[in-house]
């Protein structure tokens, strides 16, 4: 099961780089025939380019060549080319690995510290955490790179994340209606705030996409209580990231960072080691 998680993740992994990429290019054509509506002159080649994430064909981000399967491979074409295309020679980003191995990571430690036996009930949340997390990793690559949450990413992760909720509560919960409650209190916790965030600051503090990925985790997480947790351990994850910055004058107060990465890694703890954090506490206390 390790074994077939880890050949999944860095599949899936490199789907992610692929995504994100197209994605990317999709806004840009997007942006250009925006802009030739107001140049009529602008070359109809620019505006027709297509990267469909479905049916695109892998090709170099440099050189746009076709790439072959044995390019591939997730890491393995990447360390035997040595980090370079083997048509242009120009680098290939070490986020393409990265975002492979960190794939493959989550799954199989989200399959080792699942709170409860991956079956049944169980297995459907297992199995759309799984799907969902593909779309959360590439909105955090996303996030990372260009400070924004695109909506083509957003919507469809969201959409996994409702039907693997929505189905486990209609047909395992053993009180769907308390369930369906806990679950629109969750979305509350954890877009609301941001939501309001937003709306004080009118757009400074924190970003919309913010606010749409709320929505997201707080399906996800489908509590109210962990829905706190991740807030509070994505505030902690964002200080322990920015201090040494200031510290180092690498950044400033009134600096921005993508939040969305120590959102979605605060989800990823939480979903498996917050209930046994929040029993610990009350207990403490």
């Amino acid at each position: 099961m390790v074994l077939f998680l880890v050949i999944f993740g860095l599949c899936l992994g490199s789907f992610v780089n692929a995504l994100v990429w197209r994605v990317r290019q999709q806004s840009k054509v997007q942006s250009l025939k925006s802009k030739a509506k107001k140049k009529p002159n602008t070359p109809h080649s620019v505006l027709s380019t297509e990267y469909s994430v479905l049916r695109g064909r892998s090709m170099c981000p440099n050189c746009k060549y076709e790439l072959a399967p044995k390019d591939l491979i997730p890491v393995i074409s990447w360390l035997f080319l040595r980090g370079k295309c083997r048509y242009c020679k120009k680098p290939i980003s070490v986020q393409y690995p990265v975002v492979e191995l960190a794939m493959a990571v989550v799954f199989v430690v989200s399959y080792h510290f699942w709170p409860l036996e991956p079956s049944g009930g169980q297995g459907l949340l297992f199995g759309s955490w799984l799907i969902a997390s593909v779309g959360l990793m590439a909105l955090a690559v996303y996030d990372i790179k260009w400070m924004l949450l695109p909506n083509r990413i957003l919507y469809p992760t969201l959409v996994v994340a409702t039907a693997g909720q929505a189905s486990y509560i209609i047909f395992y919960a053993a009180d769907p209606a308390n369930s369906f409650w806990l679950l629109a209190l969750s979305i509350l916790v954890a877009s609301g705030v941001f939501w309001l965030l937003f709306h004080i600051s009118k757009g400074k503090w924190i970003g919309y996409g913010d606010v749409r990925l709320g929505v997201v985790l707080g399906v996800l997480l489908a509590s109210p209580d962990l829905a706190f947790l991740m807030i509070f351990t994505a505030s902690v994850l964002g200080t322990l990231y920015s201090l040494p910055l200031m510290a180092a004058g690498k950044q400033k107060m009134a600096s921005k960072i993508p939040f969305g990465p120590f959102l979605i890694l605060g989800t990823f703890l939480v979903l498996l080691f917050g209930r046994e954090l929040i029993d610990w506490y009350r207990n403490f206390l």
